[in-house]
């Protein structure tokens, strides 16, 4: 934590009521202290805007009614969205010198921001999120958001500094979004002089890494809702890969990616595998032209969530209008009276006027804002193989047949990250300092670039009155979508089987796969309807005897399909597995289908990444709880091993996606653990040439599994390139299955 003291107001006790006890953030334009206040002996956090200590007296006293005017927008937001970090009270204190600053208290938050969030992840090489997960952890900042648009209000520094997490952030969390209003008045404060500026060049009122084409050239437009559309877009797909979505050690190239028509920062331009239409929904968003993007967050949102196949959220639609709140909507005009016409200050920052708060869009031209119609519509599920050493217990032969930490600045063009600290208060507006050379030739640049990205293709035909073209196809309920995409299918590693070399390169068009194993409640389904043969409750195997069926045959997961319905079906064999595939319309998955929707372009190990599977958080396999159900059911030709020294919860088979840390870069449950699972090739040796949609071979004498089973000991057999090749007639209470589709 930051221990120096810029203000000397450690000590003092500021309002009569808050005691300041320490620094916890300090930047070129704010610092934040924890305080107590003594009345209710509470913690808070009072962020000091000290960037008015130089100004001339008449200019700071505007800039202090400005920045209580923001606090009071703010104040009114956080009341009604818990998401926005919620502001307590708002003032001005005398500074060493005798010259009044503006004070906010604000809630006191002990967690981390999302920057932390992503540096601590990626240092421990946990996988980037799914979609769904992005999504998840985004949306209570994407419902501030929307709040904030829909009266009118933009943020303009939307960054993963400004998102906080209170909680475990791939479990339960709550977010807070930080630093509403800030970054209009650390605008105003550059308008109007003071020695900050004089001394540091050009000064931006937002981060970089995060900056819309707008906010580095004002060729592009004002900012308003669409500036924080793109931010937060761009931090989706951050999410998604792990990668800064701009790339550049200084302000041009910064701004140069965010500008260059040709190359857009979403998920596939970095790797990621994201269906078809999550990849428009996000291109869109991060176009070049603001007024071919979503006019605001809830436009996003809700395109989002249907490219995800889901339901719009509700939380957008009952954000109320700010017709209906007339005196936020006064406040907002009184707020920007001081700062020139309606619609955009002089610096070219949105800010808007009631006359631009009426639902539907409104055109203001090429400096102004348009609103955000009606939410635009984009149209575009988990489960365990045999025990110990038996059939696909024991490892096959070599053949295969067995309140912020930092302050959120940046202090460089570069892309900012903040610290490690627990305890943290409120983010510091994002500011950038740079020297008047460099940002003199940034603005020689934009204007140059002005007219290239006006060809941008995209743009083009967003802002064209030519007809939408036809959604991309969907996959059915209870599948995701696999784009079509290349990878190097198999290992090169000597240490793996020699059945998984060499590794070679399959292009693979586009399919659908189940989300979870198909579940025992599935498959009784399609048996009641007389379209499946009834699932096994037996065991079959070469050489099984009567002390192998008393063990493993109560293990058939049908024999009691009410309490056990979530759970994988399993004791198929390959044509019941086959069958039921076709009864529903689908399909077994070939072996590079299986591989390439398991673990992605990215060549990772497992299915969340590199890291082993030794904590019992990513997967079903053989822990202390089954470790535990071998000694009380012994096999004594196939003792149990454990493949991690923790109890996963489970010790046999799992209801279906109870691993979601697990889950492959698309968002497939239990693809590794709970069951082996059927896939619709004949085994054969691997070629080294490239190919395109493999089936396999046309004839042969063994089927392939893959993935791998809850009764695993050995981490190699829930590696996505590991294959297992066995008779198709085996049923085994460790196989199941899991359906595909072609699109």
């Amino acid at each position: 934590m930051t221990s120096a003291d810029p203000l000397s107001l450690v000590g003092t006790t500021v309002s009569e009521k808050y005691e300041i006890e320490r620094v916890v953030g300090e930047g070129g334009f704010a610092v934040v202290y924890r305080a107590r206040h003594t009345v209710w002996n509470r913690p808070v956090a009072i962020k000091v805007f000290r960037a008015l200590v130089d100004l001339p007296h008449e200019r700071r006293r505007d800039l202090v009614d400005s920045f209580i005017q923001e606090g009071r927008l703010l104040a009114d937001l956080s009341e009604r969205s818990a998401a926005i970090c919620q502001a307590r009270d708002v003032g001005t204190l005398t500074a060493p010198g005798g010259r009044e600053i503006p004070y906010m208290v604000l809630e006191w938050l002990e967690g981390r921001s999302l920057e932390q969030v992503l540096e601590a992840e990626k240092a421990a090489r946990m996988p980037p999120r799914t979609p769904e997960q992005a999504l998840r952890i985004l949306e209570p900042a994407a419902e501030a958001l929307e709040l904030a648009h829909r009266k009118g209000i933009a943020h303009r520094d939307v960054k993963p500094a400004n998102i906080f997490i209170l909680g475990e952030p791939r479990g339960d969390f709550t977010v807070k979004l930080l630093d509403f209003g800030i970054a209009k008045v650390v605008q105003d404060a550059q308008r109007l002089g003071g020695s900050f500026a004089q001394t540091q060049g050009v000064v931006s009122s937002f981060t970089p890494a995060y900056g819309a084409p707008e906010q580095f050239s004002r060729s592009h437009g004002s900012t308003g809702p669409w500036t924080d559309v793109f931010a937060l877009a761009l931090i989706f797909t951050e999410l998604m890969t792990h990668e800064p979505p701009l790339r550049g050690d200084d302000l041009t190239q910064l701004a140069f990616m965010s500008m260059d028509p040709r190359r857009r920062p979403t998920p596939r331009t970095y790797g990621a595998n994201v269906s078809d239409a999550v990849e428009a929904v996000l291109r869109r968003a991060l176009a070049v032209a603001p007024d071919d993007r979503f006019r605001s967050m809830g436009e996003l949102w809700d395109a989002l969530r249907a490219a995800l196949a889901m339901e719009p959220s509700r939380a957008f639609a009952t954000i109320e209008s700010s017709r209906s709140n007339p005196q936020l909507t006064a406040l907002v005009a009184s707020s920007s009276a001081p700062y020139g016409s309606p619609g955009a200050d002089p610096a070219g920052q949105a800010l808007f006027h009631d006359s631009l708060l009426t639902p539907g869009p409104v055109n203001v031209g090429a400096t102004g804002p348009m609103m955000p119609a009606e939410g635009a519509r984009v149209t575009a599920q988990p489960t365990m193989p045999a025990a110990g050493g038996g059939p696909l217990g024991a490892p096959p032969s070599a053949s295969g047949t067995a309140g912020l930490g930092a302050p959120g600045l940046a202090p460089a063009p570069a892309r900012p990250r903040g610290g490690a600290a627990a305890l943290v208060a409120v983010g510091v507006a994002g500011v950038l300092v740079l020297a008047g050379l460099v940002g003199a030739g940034l603005w020689a640049f934009s204007r140059r670039g002005g007219s290239a990205v006006a060809t941008d293709p995209v743009a083009s035909s967003a802002s064209s009155g030519a007809p939408a073209p036809p959604p991309p196809p969907t996959c059915p309920e209870g599948m995701t979508k696999i784009p079509g995409g290349k990878f190097f299918m198999g290992s090169d590693d000597r240490r793996d089987e020699e059945s998984e070399r060499p590794a070679h390169q399959v292009t693979l068009s586009a399919y659908c796969m189940d989300t979870t194993e198909v579940t025992v409640a599935q498959y009784k389904a399609c048996s009641d309807r007389g379209e499946c043969k009834r699932a096994p409750t037996e065991n079959d195997w070469e050489g099984i005897d009567d002390a192998a069926h008393e063990l493993y045959d109560p293990l058939c997961t049908i024999r009691d399909p009410e309490a056990l319905a979530r759970h994988p079906i399993n004791c198929l064999d390959w044509e019941l597995a086959d069958a039921f595939c076709k009864a529903v319309g689908k399909r077994l998955p070939t072996e590079a289908e299986w591989e390439f929707a398991t673990r992605g372009s990215d060549g990772r190990k497992y299915p969340w990444g590199d890291e082993p599977p030794t904590s019992g958080a990513f997967l079903n396999a053989c822990g202390k709880e089954c470790v535990a159900w071998g000694k009380k059911h012994p096999d004594p030709d196939n003792p149990l091993e454990a493949m991690y020294a923790v109890d996963d919860g489970f010790p046999t088979t799992a209801p279906a996606g109870s691993f979601p840390d697990g889950g492959s870069p698309f968002g497939l449950q239990d693809v590794v653990g709970n069951v082996w699972e059927w896939v619709g090739d004949w085994y054969a040796p691997y070629g080294a040439e490239p190919t395109t949609d493999p089936a396999g071979p046309a004839t042969g004498t063994e089927r392939v599994l893959r993935g791998g089973a809850w009764n695993g000991s050995d981490p190699s057999w829930v590696r996505p390139t590991y294959r297992f090749k066995s008779d198709p007639k085996l049923r085994s209470h460790g196989i199941g299955v899991r359906c595909a589709k072609a699109l």
